[in-house]
């Protein structure tokens, strides 16, 4: 084998490995860890930091591959994922199989270290995502549901493994990222629709690109909005927000209200896009400003 060959075989090989992973999902899923550490450490001890990331990154990345496992199939008939590993031939499901099995492992081991309660959710999250939310996503709306708890767990679970300990605090920021999955699940709903149609899978919670649809996901985000405020008003423990990043918060709110009101009016697959889009602006600027809140309030 000449030395180009080899160099493009062991580029597919990484290119697959981060694909099977999610790789780019699962270092958003790290960041929401991290920021929810970052919020409840009182001390930030970076041996702690670096377990949860390599540990967060495990958890995400063996309930990405247990999901292209059991969806095959599946994967095969859509354009948007026909081209995974797996349904594409490049990697086998033993294969596919072992890198689960192993993540799952190392990722509840790296997270024990941090402490049992950590290492806990992580188990839970992968359960509910792999043997709940994937199976239903065939079956019933209801699946964006079942999907949004796991999903919902890194942002609290950062918090957890800073202070080893579930309170009001992490409640209200699994609740943050609760909610706001629908509005951005229904949103990629929304213009992938034909594309889900070819997997059979039911993503809107009416099963239609209809008003019904849009008036749940300007709902949502709404109470996206007002969940994301509650530490203002100063009974969230020590989760605490100043009236300036309320303020900054409450205005990210506003710009997500303008792209669900405008696919409520247009109804368009672009819309939807551009929702989604706002959706991720949304969370990521969230924990940014929550981040950056609490540390100013520190040295001020």
């Amino acid at each position: 084998m000449s030395t180009t060959d080899s160099t493009i075989k062991t580029s597919s090989i990484v290119s697959d490995f981060k694909e099977i992973t999610k790789m780019g999902l699962s270092l958003s899923v790290v960041f929401s860890a991290i920021a929810g550490y970052l919020l409840g450490a009182e001390t930030v001890d970076f041996g702690a930091l670096l377990l949860l990331c390599f540990g967060g990154y495990f958890m995400v990345g063996a309930s990405n591959a247990y999901n292209q496992i059991i969806e095959k199939d599946l994967d095969a008939l859509m354009d948007r994922t026909k081209n995974r590993p797996i349904p594409s031939g490049r990697m086998s499901v033993n294969a596919a199989f072992a890198i689960a099995v192993a993540f799952t492992l190392l990722g509840i081991a790296t997270l024990y270290v941090i402490n049992p309660r950590t290492a806990m959710y992580g188990a839970i999250s992968i359960f509910l995502y792999t043997c709940v939310y994937t199976p239903l996503k065939t079956k019933t709306p209801l699946a964006v549901f079942a999907g949004a708890i796991p999903g919902a767990i890194p942002f609290m679970l950062g918090w957890v493994a800073a202070r080893n300990d579930f309170g009001i605090e992490p409640g209200t920021l699994f609740a943050i990222q609760f909610f706001w999955q629908f509005p951005h699940f229904w949103a990629i709903g929304w213009f992938l629709f034909e594309d889900y149609q070819k997997g059979g899978f039911f993503m809107l919670p009416t099963g239609k690109r209809d008003k019904g649809t849009a008036v749940q996901i300007i709902l949502y985000t709404i109470w996206t909005t007002l969940v994301s405020l509650i530490p203002i008003f100063g009974f969230t423990g020590d989760l605490k927000l100043s009236v300036v990043g309320a303020l900054i918060v409450l205005s990210l709110g506003i710009v997500m209200l303008y792209y669900a009101i405008r696919l409520f009016k247009t109804r368009t697959a672009k819309a939807a896009k551009q929702l989604m889009l706002a959706s991720v602006l949304y969370i990521t600027l969230l924990q940014i400003v929550y981040v950056a809140d609490k540390f100013i309030r520190l040295w001020i």
